[in-house]
């Protein structure tokens, strides 16, 4: 089985090495260089203003040691028609750190973002139409995005 595995995943680099070569994967073509990334992120920054607070639970640590990786989980399963939900950390450069499009599939997702500093995190969830938000406080001692 080890030959096999080996074998998969020298088949797999060589794949990626000669996209990367010939010019298909660039930095360019990463979902938040194109404009409908931009786009979300800014619809997003004026729902931050008019949501209203959320019932579902957010959970993100007070303090993160490393601004790398930060746990973030929102469970909003008990809401009924959650199509997104949202992470907006407000001093990245980037606010909007991730979006989840999840129309027909329970509200529940975690999953690790990445923090320059010390910020406010919100959680925004998109439920019938209405958005709501919690916001978290997360103290960030070793910065993350070139911080």
């Amino acid at each position: 089985m080890k030959r096999r595995l080996f074998l998969k995943s020298a088949i797999a680099s060589s794949a990626v090495a000669t996209a990367v070569s010939a010019g298909l994967l660039t930095p360019s073509m990463v979902f938040a260089n194109s404009a409908s990334f931009k786009d979300k992120s800014d619809i997003v920054s004026t729902s931050v203003v008019s949501a209203k607070e959320g019932l579902f639970k957010f959970k993100a640590p007070k303090i993160a040691e490393n601004g790398e990786v930060v746990p973030m989980t929102v469970d909003a399963s008990k809401i009924k028609d959650v199509t997104d939900i949202s992470f907006y950390i407000k001093n990245n450069s980037m606010p909007l750190a991730a979006s989840f499009n999840l129309s027909g599939a329970h509200g529940y997702v975690s999953t690790r973002v990445k923090m320059g500093r010390t910020s406010s995190v919100i959680a925004l969830v998109t439920a019938g139409g209405i958005i709501t938000s919690r916001t978290q406080e997360v103290k960030v001692t070793i910065g993350g995005c070139g911080g």
